[in-house]
């Protein structure tokens, strides 16, 4: 949004989700593109559900040649994207038809991939079905976390939005569908998906921790109590020990996983405690557990 309104494009109207709650004092917080609509003085639409809603009536009225969204967590009415008089197009965080859904940067580096992107496609009424008008691409780090990835596609989103727009209006981009074939679906992570399984090997549990950095954060439970890991590396040694014990904690605290393999904790959040080192986590909880005993509960 910053982006349209640097480069001159007139916006009619900002629509984004309710304010939010959060923590203990129920603080309200606003959502950062209404930060950006409030400081840029932009008439601001807070449905719950912009279907069959007042706002969608005024909306409809605007008469926009274009629909933008990104990441904006509802379906919107067909009537409503078919008003647009040029194209309803969606900013999507992913290289269609790959990782369709909610979730898509998460999805990437949980399994994995080496490469991830930005699609801007036509929004239709099936998510992030609709037929493709241009795709960027970025290559993932191996230690790159969500927060990281969701970092350098803002940019790369902005701008290929910003270099799109003109060859839609022109008409010179011919869409492209997309492959139903090649269809993967990315849904918001649940809670269940949180909890690191032993079931896992080493590179998959770290793979995991990356995805859900910063937020939601994944965890284990190492004798009945919650532990977040912020960060972890795949030890280059193996075991023959079962998965979830306890290798050492000296110098580093090394727990087995699945296919023999082994990962180091890096930086854990106790419960009730500030993420920290792992350094500072063997000098106070982690000096308790012995090498040789299963310290993680079974998922």
């Amino acid at each position: 949004m910053e982006g349209l309104i640097k480069a001159g494009y007139h916006i009619l109207a900002v629509v984004t989700q309710p304010d939010k709650k959060v923590g203990r004092k129920q603080k309200v917080v606003y959502s950062p593109v209404k930060e950006v609509a409030l400081a840029n003085d932009l008439p601001l639409y807070q449905p719950v559900r912009l279907s069959k809603s007042d706002e969608l009536d005024e909306l409809l009225q605007l008469d926009a040649d274009f629909i933008i969204t990104a990441a904006f967590g509802q379906f919107l009415p067909t009537k409503f994207l078919k008003s647009a008089k040029i194209a309803a197009v969606n900013v999507h965080g992913s290289l269609l038809p790959k990782y369709r859904g909610g979730a898509p940067i998460q999805y990437a580096v949980r399994n994995g991939d080496a490469e991830t992107g930005v699609t801007i496609m036509e929004m239709v009424k099936e998510m992030d079905a609709g037929d493709m008008y241009a795709q960027a691409s970025l290559p993932i780090r191996p230690d790159e976390t969500s927060g990281e990835v969701f970092e350098e596609l803002a940019p790369l989103g902005r701008d290929l939005l910003l270099e799109t727009l003109p060859k839609i209006a022109s008409g010179e981009i011919v869409k492209k569908p997309q492959d139903p074939s090649q269809v993967v679906f990315s849904p918001t992570i649940s809670k269940a998906e949180e909890r690191i399984s032993l079931k896992l090997t080493a590179k998959e549990a770290k793979n995991l921790i990356r995805a859900l950095n910063p937020d939601p954060g994944a965890y284990l439970v190492i004798k009945g109590q919650r532990l977040k890991v912020w960060k972890a590396e795949v030890a280059d040694d193996n075991t023959s020990l079962p998965a979830g014990h306890l290798l050492t904690n000296q110098g580093r605290f090394a727990i087995s996983f699945a296919g023999n393999t082994v990962l180091n904790l890096l930086e854990v959040q106790p419960n009730g405690k500030k993420a920290m080192a792992i350094k500072d986590f063997l000098n106070g909880q982690g000096k308790k557990f012995a090498a040789g005993e299963k310290i993680v509960d079974e998922d």
